[in-house]
């Protein structure tokens, strides 16, 4: 029940960088519809989008060249689970930068109470040492405690 409520207070950690900016942006291929979306824009079957495959999936388009690391033309599935965790990771770290209005990299009970209250609720159990702050680390933790409880 502790983690249930844990995972509530973290579902800003969470959530993935596109949902925030787009609810109906494709998944990277393997999770849940966004694989097939990914396999239906492939018209050709090798396994890559090219640009004009990727007009199917607008989202996937716009963010073309970001998401080629390779610069061959061609998008991979691996190449866009690597874009995705990058666009995860670069919100997680805003979300954090934004709570931590003192900017000295961890956020005190004070700036969790007044700027994400979800969190603040949760405080003492993700602060596992006690420190009387949240870190980085305490914030991943806490996420994968969430998500190994999900999966139970």
């Amino acid at each position: 029940m502790k983690l249930t409520a844990i995972a509530a207070a973290l579902g800003f950690v969470a959530a993935t960088a596109f949902a925030a900016q787009d609810p109906a942006a494709p998944q990277a291929p393997g999770q849940g519809q966004g694989a097939a979306r990914f396999k239906q824009a492939d018209t050709n079957g090798d396994g890559m989008l090219s640009r004009d495959e990727a007009k199917a999936l607008p989202h996937i388009a716009k963010h073309f060249d970001e998401i080629d690391a390779n610069h061959d033309g061609q998008i991979t599935a691996d190449e866009l689970r690597a874009f995705h965790a990058k666009q995860h990771q670069n919100a997680a770290a805003a979300r954090f930068k934004k709570i931590d209005t003192d900017g000295d990299g961890k956020i005190s009970r004070a700036e969790a109470q007044a700027n994400s209250p979800r969190l603040a609720e949760h405080f003492d159990e993700i602060d596992t040492n006690k420190d009387g702050f949240i870190t980085r680390d305490e914030l991943k933790a806490a996420q994968v405690r969430r998500q190994e409880a999900s999966s139970k």
